[in-house]
């Protein structure tokens, strides 16, 4: 690790503007996950073309703040009105509602604070400290190793589906139908572009990801059903400060279920395409072994789980993008777009060509999950009111405005507009049949490395496919998808013998 490097950017990091745009980031975040309808993932959406205008060391603690703080956002309208900010909360809306009701929404909200910021900040040193040693790892990576890692990728994302396996696939085959769009990189010939100029170059990725996860979400507000008068009850649920101030001995009896949680998260954040909600399900159904019945009835523990899963996934999908140039998840794609507008390439060498903005990334992780405490405490008093202010037709025009002026300013052109459209109206039919997005971003992402390293292997190798099983560490990740692969067969397998024996 270069400490000198570490060192300057935590110093310029703490600086006026960089901190008041992380600041402004955090708060933001929260703001737009405790809406229903948004999430980190559309605000980054929006944010990336904007940010191509504004100096690197002004962007990244914006786009930071925003990712940071939005899942924990969520929180807000799920503890109070068992409404889900953003998907990651869903499971927060089991016990926090179930509080709430009791008249102890102070305390749910507290517990989702201290979880959230415990978390964020574990992850976020892991961060810290493992992203630049695994990037200098990653230095002696062949091809074969690259193609092996990417396979691996995509394989967690159908091993890993959460008992939606055949979905998973189906989406990362999708995904990998769509990046064939465009020239092919060995031979040089068009393919699937049917003579249209504008697809020789391919689909771009910005205005996919705006679609998918903005244009997809203003449909869902139009054919969906209104929020209606549930709002009201924010305004019956009294909130003080002191109640989210939780006592040492509730911090005491909350310390294992953060700890396992977030070791979940950040196991599950690193590897490529697993997903939030895959952490999210994982820590929480270890609880309801644990209690059994008492889940879904306002157990705190039942809070802590998914709020710790779901943010320290947040920091720990970072590390195989910054270090490897693969996206974690949907919402760290994004980065991906982010970083390549800026000029700057993900991989082994952002942290030795660019070690300014690469630790200043990494350090601002550190500080918005430190920022995230104060500021959820100070909004959580506040945010019930914006929530029930916000009218769903206004809300929905303004993220389709957004999205479209978004989607021209990538390239100025009209053709990212269709594009966009193009897919909010995929993201919208992948949404209604439940088939996930992430398999599909991660596969559109991966394609081209996978596809790259392949053609470097062969070349190699002199046409061999042994190549990627004679090198011992593309070999073990290769032995690694295969048993991602067979995971839920494994599964189904042994819960069948279960069966059978009662």
């Amino acid at each position: 690790m270069d400490y000198a490097a570490l060192l300057q950017a935590g110093l310029h990091a703490i600086s006026l503007w960089p901190l008041l745009s992380l600041l402004a980031g955090v708060s933001l975040g929260l703001i737009v996950g405790s809406i229903p309808g948004l999430n980190d993932t559309i605000t980054l959406a929006v944010l990336v073309p904007v940010t191509f205008a504004m100096p690197s060391d002004i962007a990244f603690p914006l786009l930071v703040g925003v990712y940071c703080s939005a899942c924990f956002g969520g929180a807000f309208p799920a503890i109070l009105l068992k409404i889900p900010g953003t998907a990651s909360s869903v499971l927060t809306a089991i016990d926090g509602y179930a509080m709430t009701r009791r008249g102890e929404a102070g305390r749910a909200l507290g517990i989702a604070t201290y979880s959230s910021t415990f978390a964020g900040v574990i992850s976020a040193l892991i961060l810290l400290f493992f992203a630049p040693l695994l990037a200098r790892y990653a230095l002696e990576f062949g091809p074969a190793e690259y193609f092996s890692l990417s396979v691996l990728g995509l394989s967690t994302v159908i091993g890993m589906g959460a008992g939606n396996a055949m979905k998973s696939a189906l989406s990362c085959l999708l995904g990998l139908l769509v990046a064939m769009i465009g020239m092919s990189p060995e031979s040089g010939f068009p393919r699937f572009t049917f003579g249209n100029f504008w697809l020789f170059e391919g689909l771009p990725l910005t205005p996919i990801l705006i679609g998918l996860f903005g244009l997809s979400v203003v449909l869902e507000m139009l054919v969906g059903k209104p929020r209606g008068d549930t709002m009201s009850e924010a305004r019956q649920t009294p909130i003080r400060f002191t109640d989210m101030l939780l006592p040492w001995s509730l911090v005491r009896r909350l310390l294992p279920t953060w700890l396992s949680a977030t070791a979940l998260g950040n196991l599950v954040g690193i590897l490529p395409g697993a997903g939030m909600l895959v952490a999210i399900y994982m820590a929480y159904e270890r609880v309801r072994r644990r209690f059994g019945e008492r889940c879904g009835q306002g157990l705190p523990e039942g809070i802590a789980a998914p709020e710790a899963a779901n943010n320290s996934v947040v920091s720990s999908s970072m590390v195989p993008l910054l270090s490897l140039g693969i996206p974690g998840n949907s919402t760290s794609a994004l980065f991906l777009g982010a970083l390549l507008i800026q000029g700057l390439r993900p991989g082994p060498g952002l942290f030795s060509n660019s070690p300014d903005i690469a630790y200043l990334i990494v350090i601002c992780f550190v500080l918005a999950n430190l920022m995230m405490f104060p500021v959820g405490l100070l909004l959580a008093r506040i945010v019930p009111n914006l929530i029930r202010a916000v009218p769903q037709p206004l809300l929905a025009a303004a993220i389709a405005g957004l999205c479209f002026t978004g989607a021209f300013a990538i390239g100025n052109s009209v053709f990212g507009i269709l594009v966009a459209l193009t897919f909010g109206v995929i993201g919208f039919g992948f949404n209604r049949m439940q088939v996930p997005l992430s398999p599909f971003i991660l596969a559109l992402v991966l394609a081209p490395v996978i596809e790259r390293a392949f053609f470097q292997s062969m070349s190699l190798s002199q046409g061999s496919p042994s190549y990627f099983f004679t090198q011992p560490l593309s070999a073990t990740m290769l032995l690694f998808t295969l048993a991602f692969l067979l995971w839920p067969f494994g599964k189904r397998y042994v819960l069948q013998r279960r069966a059978a024996r009662r």
